[in-house]
């Protein structure tokens, strides 16, 4: 490739700081996901008693707050990260790079959508008005459905999640600034969070796919991680001949 064609081939992309703002997006997401996704959960929620997860919701109210905190943090922030993605990837390809913007733009829709069935059931126990009207018992079965139905909307939302990684780790491997490493592990753990979402939407049954499910999951949470680092660290690589 002509020096010429090199300068013209690397003026697609965005500049190295553009790429490593990228990548600071993607750890502050990861780090926000990490405490209202990970930590704020295993805290307020406890398995099979809905008596207790009421009382940690009411003791520790500040926290559960902060976690959906953290998500809103979490939204508004992939709405900025996917429109740099786009811009970095549409020179590789334009109509792809905006099908996985749509894509992640749609999750983050569904997202934010999934807050009500935080802000609900957290209204519902620390509002005395609603503690006079429902019994304990009745409580207990609204909150439990409103926090199912949360879990289901992430698997909603990891459909689209699934989607917009099977078409960026593409880009990824195509563009020629980025190591194809990152490109081949988010296309094939993409499906992971396909896969998942399907069984635990339509076929809960299934448990013999858990062992494949977990294995493309950790694949793609070492793709992306790698990816982010990538960008935090070195940006991108310049187009060689």
């Amino acid at each position: 490739m002509t020096t010429s064609a090199l300068t013209n081939e690397n003026e697609k992309f965005p500049s190295v700081s553009f790429a490593r703002v990228t990548g600071l997006f993607y750890l502050l997401i990861a780090f926000a996901g990490a405490f209202s996704i990970g930590y704020m959960p295993s805290v307020i929620f406890a398995a099979d008693d809905m008596t207790e997860t009421i009382q940690n919701m009411v003791d520790n109210k500040l926290l559960f707050h902060m976690g959906i905190a953290g998500d809103i943090a979490v939204i508004l922030m992939e709405v900025i990260l996917t429109s740099m993605l786009y811009k970095m990837f549409k020179s590789v390809n334009q109509t792809l790079s905006l099908i996985a913007a749509f894509s992640r733009m749609g999750m983050a829709v569904v997202m934010g959508i999934n807050l009500l069935n935080y802000v609900l059931p957290s209204v519902l126990v620390n509002s005395p008005e609603y503690l006079q009207v429902f019994q304990a018992s009745e409580l207990e079965n609204i909150v439990s459905i409103f926090l199912d139905m949360h879990q289901k909307a992430v698997y909603v939302w990891q459909l689209f999640f699934g989607l917009h990684l099977v078409i960026l780790g593409y880009l990824i491997y195509k563009s020629g600034v980025f190591p194809k490493i990152f490109g081949t592990l988010n296309m094939v753990g993409s499906f992971g969070y396909t896969l998942q979402s399907f069984k635990e939407l339509l076929f809960p049954q299934f448990s013999s796919l858990d062992i494949g499910i977990t294995i493309l999951l950790v694949i793609v949470v070492i793709g992306e991680l790698g990816f982010t680092f990538y960008l935090l660290i070195k940006g991108m690589k310049k187009a060689e001949a």
